[in-house]
């Protein structure tokens, strides 16, 4: 029992080594060496260099973003300022400029004849036709029918805010002759010197794995620097002003394209920071897109605009409102980035999975050598050696001055290992 633990000790604190045999073949050792510098080649450049893997990232950015509009517009007879034409007015990353704008005056509740705007239909009747309450699309229908411009044909009457809005607004010179269904056409142009505006972006942010925080301006530009630099991606990249019509530009777009219908318009400010250099070298890069791209030669839903109301009451109480029907370029201001860091960890992980990869050498070397090249069956019996169960229970014979024994008949290879057997050395 005892020289069982201690055979089972000693087994265990063994060393096993595999068997090299060492081929002697250029073709082979060319295709081995390049296999190898290829896999070394992409390990260092794209690995280490360009993907650098020796180091931990932090992708969990934490950001803010405060906006600014400045400039003066003039739409519909009338000098527009920040307080008229932004929409939120808070300075969110997400706000939109006028473009153009409907105004409907003095709606009060109560019934009155519907209006044919771009989202519903005229509904023409017969004026002795009395027709149920009913809810079309978004006008509740009251059932009576007006008298129009004729005495045979009426427009329903609708209930909710009078009188209704009327969106046939166009910029385009009127169509002659004016169609039987026109209301009332309004001339109005878009607000062109939009082009002139300036957006004022300021963004910090912040990497929680690093703790390290980074504004989108030098901390060295003072405040008379700022008012006079205007953001350019060559010559002033890091000036936190942008002009509305360069912005535009950039995404291919002009203010003559979007201020009919309106747009959105994305400003993406990204941080790619590598921390193991200087943290001055940690700068913002922005870059500009039309978001709303795929929806531009729609004939459905091409554009922007959104309502707005403002209500007021009269001396006796009653309530009435000015209703807006906006056109605006939407600005989304978006921030992505990562930051990296050396850390011993993801190296090691990456250096051990570089030299496991050079082994790939040898099995594409094996897998010429077993099966394309001349003498593939020498090589297998060098490779393979085989030992059947027969010579495994044979007495074993040791060769003098050696503690390999060998069983007559088996081959010996000329490897790498510590020890070299020559044909001499085998049992006649």
């Amino acid at each position: 029992m005892g020289s069982l633990i201690w055979a089972c000790i000693t087994d265990f604190f063994t060393y096993e080594t595999t068997k090299s045999v060492v081929v002697k073949s250029w073709s082979v050792g060319i295709i081995n060496r390049i296999v190898q510098l290829l896999i070394i080649t992409c390990f260092v450049g794209w690995v280490f260099i360009y993907k650098k893997a020796y180091q931990v990232n932090d992708t969990g950015i934490e950001s803010s973003v405060m906006t600014k509009v400045k400039g003066l517009g003039y739409h519909n007879n009338r000098v527009l300022d920040v307080a008229d034409y932004v929409f939120p007015q808070q300075g969110a990353g997400v706000f939109c400029i006028m473009t153009k704008i409907i105004i409907t005056e003095n709606q009060f509740q109560g019934k009155c004849a519907e209006v044919r705007t771009h989202s519903n239909h005229l509904f023409l009747v017969a004026v002795s036709v009395d027709l149920p309450i009913t809810f079309e699309n978004l006008l509740i229908l009251t059932g009576v029918c007006l008298k129009s411009f004729n005495q045979t044909k009426g427009q329903c009457e609708i209930e909710g805010w009078c009188p209704a809005e009327n969106d046939r607004v166009t910029t385009n010179p009127l169509p002659h002759p004016l169609p039987s269904f026109s209301v009332n056409f309004l001339l109005s142009k878009p607000m062109l010197n939009v082009k002139n505006f300036t957006i004022f972006i300021k963004n910090s942010i912040r990497f929680p794995l690093f703790n390290v925080t980074r504004g989108n301006f030098p901390s060295s530009m003072n405040a008379s620097q700022i008012k006079r630099c205007t953001y350019h991606p060559e010559t002033n990249p890091f000036c936190p002003i942008f002009r509305v019509g360069d912005v535009l530009r950039y995404t291919g777009q002009t203010v003559e394209n979007l201020a009919y219908k309106g747009g959105e318009i994305g400003i993406n400010i990204q941080w790619i920071c590598n921390l193991d250099l200087d943290i001055s070298n940690c700068v913002p890069k922005y870059s500009f897109t039309r978001l709303d791209a795929p929806f531009a030669k729609n004939a459905v839903s091409k554009g922007y605009n959104f309502r707005f109301a403002k209500y007021f009451k009269t001396e006796n109480g009653t309530e009435f409102r000015t209703l807006h029907k906006a056109y605006a370029i939407r600005f989304d201001v978006m921030v992505t980035g990562n930051a990296g860091k050396f850390d011993t960890i993801p190296t090691l992980i990456n250096l051990v999975a570089a030299f496991t990869s050079i082994g790939l050498g040898t099995v594409l070397c094996d897998v010429i050598l077993l099966n394309f090249l001349k003498g593939a069956e020498q090589y297998k019996a060098k490779k393979f050696e085989e030992v059947s169960e027969a010579q495994i229970e044979a007495p074993l014979t040791q060769s003098p001055g050696s503690q390999l024994s060998l069983r007559p008949g088996i081959k010996s290879s000329y490897d790498s290992g510590a020890l070299s057997l020559a044909t001499s050395d085998q049992p006649i």
